[in-house]
């Protein structure tokens, strides 16, 4: 039997609908939940309805990038998978590795030879296993991170958001090295054109975001622009793609 068609069949879409529905219904408990603790902290229905605005708006940006990447998925192990691994982890890169890692184990290349049903089963199987320990991790330790917090601040506030603020700066600086050193990386390995072309424009898309956002925050701050300030972050992430894809 076609792989594709198992893939692409309405039993799979069911099957996929259904934690993906959980996904949707998450997100409107912890909603839910912000809003009542807001109400708790003295937040009026002003001040809650601008930071969901906010929110909403900022992550259109990353949306649209998922759903771009997502055809990748959508081609490589059909709709259904790829709208749910997609809506449950967020992470193309990931998905796209683990798939490859799955088929290759049944000697099948991912994009290049027909995908079977064992190689299609077996991509699955290794995206969930090897994902499986973010869920668990979050589940058991989610009501830990408070006395954690505690313990490391010390009752300190100042304390928590400095290393929150490193934390944050030290995941984007991981992330953007990794994107910037490909070209060197590259060089060395002696890769071929194609390659080395998608490197450099890898490296371009980086330094592109950081100079538009820049850019947009400098603007944003002295002309106190409210909704540029929202839009900043979807607007640097469209900008360095088109930029880099018409180079």
């Amino acid at each position: 039997m076609d792989a594709m068609k198992i893939a692409n069949s309405i039993p799979m879409w069911l099957a996929c609908a259904l934690p993906v529905a959980f996904v949707i219904l998450q997100a409107v408990l912890f909603a839910r939940g912000a809003y009542k603790s807001g109400k708790k902290l003295g937040l009026n229905d002003k001040q809650m309805k601008k930071a969901m605005k906010s929110s909403a708006v900022t992550s259109i940006g990353p949306s649209i990038v998922v759903l771009s990447a997502m055809l990748s998925l959508l081609v490589s192990v059909g709709g259904p998978i790829g709208w749910m691994r997609l809506s449950m982890i967020g992470s193309v890169m990931f998905e796209s590795i683990a798939a490859g890692l799955g088929t290759s184990a049944v000697g099948v290349q991912l994009g290049t030879d027909t995908l079977t049903p064992e190689a299609l089963g077996m991509a699955v199987w290794t995206m969930i296993l090897c994902s499986i320990g973010w869920a668990l991790f979050a589940t058991f330790s989610a009501n830990k991170m408070d006395k954690i917090e505690k313990k490391v601040s010390r009752g300190n506030t100042g304390t928590l958001t400095t290393i929150a603020s490193c934390a944050i700066i030290g995941v984007f600086s991981a992330m953007c090295a990794s994107h910037l050193s490909k070209p060197f990386y590259s060089m060395m390995m002696k890769a071929d054109q194609i390659t080395m072309s998608g490197a450099w424009k890898n490296a371009l898309a980086c330094v592109l975001g950081a100079v538009i956002m820049f850019v947009l925050t400098k603007v944003a701050n002295k002309k106190e622009i409210g909704w540029l300030k929202e839009w900043s972050l979807t607007i640097t992430i469209l900008g360095a793609m088109i930029i880099t894809a018409l180079v």
